[in-house]
């Protein structure tokens, strides 16, 4: 009896302790053949067992790997396999995949930041003499990069007001290589219908590049309605926890996947692995809390929309947004989370509100778990980023909040707006 627990005992631990490429003999080298000093910097494990694969994926902040042969580093090249962190990374090379699972497209691409995924399209996919057309509003990082193309490398630019798809058409040029949407649009959550934007563009051999990190690519995926580029900021509702900067790019073709690869290691605007991983992370819940997101947002949209405070909601969800039809067959699932809420009393009925809340949160960005709301005419969309003219053709008024909509419940957050709203004076 003794001898077979004993036996039982020793099926939950290993028999033979982690060993040392050396305690294996180096290509002939062993322990005793180098000092404790050299064996301690030198050494790697020398796995030996079942070979299993973690369930998470493993941040890996390796900057080189090695190789067993000089020919190693060419067949990564054109086959696939790490050399150095700037080219690929298993776990940003994960974190790709779940999100072309997700969009599905030719190819995803992480990047450091939502601009570095949006300028590099531009720079990838531009060149000079070639012409953008792009609505207003929009992201004005995405404005600036643009500008910058324009100062720098003569790229000609059009802008368009009208999100409806003939605005668009009535902009394109000879020389028009891309059409850069963004719907819903920042910050007055207006749609634009991607497959009749792509249907007059494709026939004309120009691209079309969606920014939808407002839908999230739950809620929406603009390679499904023909788009070549479909990009994120990671920051916002793929990570969903506002603990990390990130960005990518899913691509149409994987010809332009290519072009992108080369742009993101050439430049080295990759993600980080420890940021990767938070990605990862957060796109395994994305499901569950954009259902949350959405649900809480029309409700609480629809409490504004009957405020005697409020001028007016824009919230793809409600019948009266002006594209709530387009919304309804371009996305899935729900309308996300972002709304536009114009305050009565100007700037000071906005800034009233924006000051008052307890538990929504006064900050920029948008789509983490936390409800957080701003006000773009002193903040992100003031003139410290858009000229006079710009701020005023983007629609963008002082009495204007940006309403990001979190998974708390949604009567608390409908009694913290309520509670805010009362203490705007009219008189």
């Amino acid at each position: 009896m003794g001898s077979r627990d004993s036996e039982d005992r020793h099926l939950s631990i290993r028999e033979t302790p982690a060993r040392s490429d050396y305690d294996e003999g180096l290509r002939g080298l062993t322990l005793d053949d180098v000092t404790p000093n050299s064996a301690l910097v030198s050494c790697q494990h020398a796995f030996a067992g079942t070979r299993t694969t973690p369930i998470v994926t493993p941040i890996y902040h390796s900057v080189t790997y090695i190789m067993d042969n000089v020919d190693d580093a060419l067949n990564c090249f054109k086959d696939g396999g790490s050399i150095y962190s700037r080219i690929s990374n298993p776990t940003c090379e994960a974190t790709e995949c779940a999100i072309n699972a997700l969009e599905r497209g030719a190819g995803s691409l992480t990047f450091a930041s939502g601009m570095a995924a949006v300028s590099s399209v531009f720079l990838g996919f531009l060149k000079t003499g070639d012409h953008v057309v792009y609505q207003m509003p929009c992201y004005p990082g995405t404005a600036t990069a643009l500008k910058h193309m324009a100062a720098n490398f003569q790229v000609q630019l059009t802008y368009v007001t009208d999100v409806a798809a003939e605005a668009f058409e009535k902009a394109i040029r000879p020389n028009t290589k891309l059409i850069w949407l963004e719907t819903p649009c920042n910050p007055n959550v207006l749609v634009v219908d991607i497959k009749a934007v792509v249907d007059l563009a494709k026939p004309k051999g120009i691209l079309v590049g969606v920014d939808s990190t407002f839908a999230s690519p739950y809620h929406q995926q603009p390679i499904r309605h023909g788009a070549d580029f479909a990009m994120q900021s990671c920051s916002k509702y793929m990570g969903g926890h506002l603990d990390l900067i990130g960005g990518c790019v899913t691509t149409r073709t994987v010809e332009q996947w290519r072009v992108l690869k080369h742009m993101q290691s050439s430049f080295g605007g990759m993600l980080s692995p420890h940021d990767a991983s938070l990605v990862l992370r957060g796109l395994r819940t994305l499901p569950l809390r954009m259902k949350k997101h959405s649900e809480n947002a029309l409700l609480v949209a629809k409490f504004l929309e009957e405020h005697p405070k409020v001028e007016r909601v824009h919230y793809p969800g409600l019948e009266s947004h002006p594209q709530h039809e387009v919304a309804k067959k371009q996305m899935v699932g729900g309308f996300s989370a972002m709304i536009m809420a114009e305050i009565k009393g100007g700037s000071k009925g906005g800034a009233t509100v924006a000051q008052s809340v307890r538990i929504f949160k006064l900050a920029v960005s948008l789509g983490g778990a936390q409800s957080i709301l701003e006000h773009p005419y002193s903040m992100t969309h003031g003139r410290y980023l858009l000229s006079e003219e710009e701020t005023k053709l983007s629609g963008v008024t002082a009495g204007m909040l940006r309403i990001s909509v979190g998974i708390e419940d949604a009567e608390d957050l409908i009694a913290d707006l309520k509670q805010a709203l009362d203490k705007v004076d009219l008189s």
